[in-house]
């Protein structure tokens, strides 16, 4: 028996007797209503990892087949094993590797869509200009993964920058693939108004929530103060006749949304609470995030809106993650979106690795 099988057999035991269980249940036509669509969501969970628990006994099996006719007395076919052997042996790696994966913890909100928050930080106009820049950045990596990208509030400074802007991203595996992009961005680059062409350095803040739903979190009308005002446009001028502008303050907790992007109040207060029902799920999930990880900071998701986790250094076209130490030096098809991909995978695949670590 193998150190892998040794570790980890009777868990995977209990994954196909429990797969085989499902299988029978759902093939027998005993089961309706809730019952049946709950017996086929936790069939669809296990049936990639049974496949794979399936497919690493059958390479054992091989396995062993071919080191018996490796040791046989026919040369011929002792040659012939020998030769497949290497190449049976450095499957079984990738094979348990792909079985643990499965087997970690799933993140409940990993399939949600997402509510994207970005707001300048120090630096002021140069800030507020990098903000909106990554907000666009965002948006087109989104054109590229074929995902929905509307935008719900934008807050301008008159010269082209964002103060804050707030957007809801739908699609599949939305919050999954960007949810480590939560942090300090910081910038390096010479201003268009810097005479002495110094570099200066600003930053933003970006926030990737779950978006929640009604069945995730609660919210009592009586815990909710509701003003409306006039929709400001860049430089604070009014862009409506009529007070359609709605501020959202949650009284427990003290968050405070507002939305001004539609002309309707209606559709405004509802954008609005959405964003709040995002940022009171996030928080119930930053509260048990820290119980659970109160032996071990994860080098990637720490989820602290403070952390610097990523410079933009326009001098010298690079972009440096710092929590994987990954610098790419093509920051332009970074800010285009064409290769967020290559962070984001990297951070996806860190954290895997993290956890992975952890497990064993």
């Amino acid at each position: 028996m193998s150190d892998f099988e040794q570790r980890f057999g009777e868990p995977l035991a209990r994954v196909s007797t429990r797969f085989d269980e499902l299988r029978d249940m759902l093939a027998s036509g005993n089961l309706s209503g809730d019952a049946f669509v709950k017996a086929s969501q936790e069939y669809a969970e296990l049936e990639p990892v049974a496949a794979a628990i399936a497919e690493l006994r059958r390479a054992r099996a091989e396995l062993g087949e071919l080191e018996a006719m490796a040791a046989g007395d026919d040369a011929e076919m002792a040659a012939l094993a020998e030769e497949e052997l290497d190449a049976s042996r450095r499957r079984m790696p990738e094979l348990e590797r792909r079985i643990l994966l499965a087997l970690l913890p799933k993140d409940e909100a990993d399939e949600k869509n997402a509510i994207l928050e970005v707001r300048a930080g120090t630096g002021g106009e140069e800030a507020a200009l990098f903000a909106a820049e990554l907000f666009d950045m965002y948006r087109r990596y989104a054109g590229i993964q074929g995902w929905r990208f509307e935008t719900m509030d934008v807050n301008e400074t008159g010269l082209g920058g964002f103060k804050e802007a707030t957007a809801t991203i739908t699609g599949r595996n939305v919050f999954r693939r960007l949810k480590f992009e939560s942090g300090v961005h910081r910038v390096q680059r010479v201003p268009e108004t810097e005479a002495q062409g110094r570099i200066h350095t600003s930053a933003a803040t970006v926030a990737v929530l779950p978006e929640a739903e009604e069945v995730d979190i609660a919210i009592d009308e009586k815990d909710l103060r509701v003003d409306v005002f006039r929709s400001q446009g860049s430089g604070g001028q009014s862009v409506n006749t009529t007070d359609s502008a709605v501020r959202v303050t949650h009284l427990p907790t003290g968050i405070v949304v507002q939305c001004q992007d539609e002309k309707s109040q209606h559709k405004n207060k509802a954008k609005a609470l959405k964003v709040l029902r995002a940022r009171l799920y996030d928080l119930e999930r930053t509260r048990a995030d820290a119980e659970r990880a109160a032996d071990r900071k994860s080098q990637v998701g720490s989820g602290d809106r403070s952390e610097r986790i990523r410079t933009y250094n326009f001098p010298q076209g690079r972009v440096t993650d710092h929590r994987i130490n990954l610098t790419l030096y093509k920051i332009d098809k970074v800010m285009a979106g064409e290769a967020l991909d290559e962070l984001v995978d990297a951070l996806i695949a860190q954290d895997e690795a993290e956890r992975l670590a952890a497990l064993q």
